[in-house]
């Protein structure tokens, strides 16, 4: 039996607004919450873990991102930080040139922003044929919601003049002409993506031990994979049964593209086999806010014609999703961004299940998500997953696009604590790093890259925001009874930071540092 005593430092067990002086865990299981003195008396041959003024908390959950996805970017290469298409254009053609691959093989990028960029637009086939002009090349907005590829790589998709925007996307087109221009949007980059091979087994293995070095690092024990299909439920059962997920994982299986891959693996659904479990399913129901793809029920600023984005699916099609997902009693988490679409989806719960089933569907970002419309989430235990990070990368752009009425209310945290529902923050990896801390200081600050606060009064205080990401979170997993909290019972589950984020002033909360991440009692992570 293997025993340790924490002490040393301040001990935050966000079971209510508890503290403790130390802490015994035993075989992985918190055990019982003392004194220093009375634990270490009673187990005399524990392990003593001095925290040396450090601050111990329950470790961070992820209830929104995409492991496999950011395990993937590994490959890629990184437009982050770019600041004009022909920087874009310099890295791909730095990786060509370099030798790392051969012609006709495809290259592809990820996290360029148009917003960030110095011409505000998406590069276009001619700029990403001049990086690369004898391979095909793919990009990735940061947002994972619209790209832009090559002149070879719509050739290998087999998009041409004739090829009709699908249901919830568009193709561009040249100026005056049906030819592709190069940048796809929603379902037409999502769905034409396919096109590009996979790595060797061996490689994505390799990519997916780089991804959860990642989240150890960033104080995560429990990760999601947010929109799972085959290829990646296989990588993922592939990784479990070699005993290489050394985190917790909980995958969301894409309802439209597999809607029998639960049928076929009953067995992974509701309970860990190896680290990985099916927790559901998950749809989109509209696009990205900073892209204006978000399906909103006012039009964009400035925009032609009362554009408004647009849906991805019928009332009627949703409603059939949701039918689905009640008559199999699975949770459901459906991507909802403009108030449009977060409308639609209360309104098929409303229609379908008729009230609060105890099935915790999940509003996945809910980012203009009105005050009325979160009273009737209340009435049907549906969960606010909030990117409050928006607030600081892309909250000067949602002032342009949506005007300060809106856009001061985006992730509105507080409104939905008033309102009695349940919210929880993530990152939406890879879209940005899963850095808690940092979304933790957003939720509490809620400041622009310009150092406007966007929407003060929708602030919350430092430990309602780290239970969106602690306790909250456990509750959206169906595991509020063995995670999220300090308490007796519960799995060692738990995280070390420099400081305590309750006695920093609000805005160092950002600069705390993750020192070690332990899982089920054993150090996964520790800072050098």
């Amino acid at each position: 039996m293997k025993r340790t005593v924490y002490y040393g430092g301040d001990i935050l067990t966000l079971e209510g607004g508890g503290r403790a002086e130390a802490l015994l865990v035993e075989d992985g299981v918190i055990r019982e919450l003392g004194t220093k003195e009375a634990l270490l008396a009673s187990f005399p041959g524990a392990e003593r873990a001095d925290l040396r003024g450090r601050t111990l908390m329950p470790s961070f959950i992820d209830p929104h991102s995409h492991i496999t996805s950011c395990a993937q970017t590994f490959g890629l290469v990184s437009l982050e930080g770019c600041r004009e298409i022909a920087e874009v254009v310099k890295r791909i053609a730095d990786y060509r040139e370099k030798g790392r691959v051969k012609p006709g093989e495809w290259i592809c990028g990820f996290g360029y922003d148009h917003n960030d960029l110095k011409e505000r637009r998406h590069p276009g086939r001619e700029a990403l044929d001049r990086a690369a002009p004898d391979n095909p090349v793919l990009i990735s907005h940061a947002s994972g919601h619209m790209g832009a590829v090559n002149s070879a790589a719509l050739r290998e998709m087999g998009i041409t003049a004739d090829t009709p925007d699908p249901d919830g996307g568009r193709i561009g087109r040249v100026d005056a002409s049906r030819e592709p221009d190069g940048y796809l949007e929603e379902t037409a980059f999502i769905s034409r993506s396919n096109a590009v091979p996979l790595p060797s087994e061996e490689e994505r293995f390799r990519q997916m031990e780089m991804a959860q070095d990642a989240y150890l690092r960033y104080g995560i024990t429990t990760a999601q994979d947010g929109l799972t299909r085959p290829a990646e439920w296989e990588l993922l059962k592939g990784m479990s049964e070699a005993g290489k997920l050394r985190l917790d994982v909980v995958s969301y299986l894409d309802q439209k593209q597999c809607p029998g891959l639960l049928r076929e693996n009953p067995e992974w659904y509701g309970r860990y086999r190896g680290n990985l479990r099916i927790g559901g399913y998950k749809i989109f129901l509209d696009g990205s806010p900073q892209g204006r793809t978000a399906w909103m029920s006012e039009p964009y600023e400035g925009a032609a014609d009362g554009y408004r984005g647009y849906p991805s699916y019928t009332d009627e099609q949703l409603e059939a999703f949701v039918r689905q997902a009640v008559d199999e009693r699975v949770q459901q988490l459906v991507h909802c961004n403009g108030d449009a679409a977060c409308g639609q989806l209360i309104g098929a719960y409303q229609k379908v299940a008729g009230g609060d089933l105890g099935l915790r569907p999940v509003m996945i970002h809910a980012q203009l998500v009105r005050e009325d419309q979160l009273a009737e989430m209340a009435k049907l235990g549906m969960i606010a997953s909030f990117f409050v990070a928006h607030t600081w990368f892309w909250g000067d752009v949602h002032l342009k696009n949506f005007g300060a009425a809106r856009a001061e209310k985006i992730s509105p945290a507080a409104s939905a604590l008033r309102e009695g529902v349940v919210y929880t923050f993530h990152q939406d990896t890879p879209v940005i790093q899963p850095d808690m801390l940092f979304t933790v200081w957003c939720a509490v600050n809620r400041r622009t890259r310009a150092g406007v606060v966007l929407g003060p009064e929708e602030r919350l205080s430092v430990t309602d925001a780290l239970r969106g990401v602690t306790a909250n979170a456990a509750y959206q997993y169906f595991e509020e009874d063995r995670k999220g909290t300090i308490r007796a019972g519960k799995r060692a589950d738990l995280v070390v930071l420099d400081r305590n984020p309750l006695d920093v002033p609000a805005e160092e909360l950002k600069n705390l540092r993750v020192l070690a991440t332990i899982k089920a009692g054993e150090p996964l992570y520790r800072k050098e």
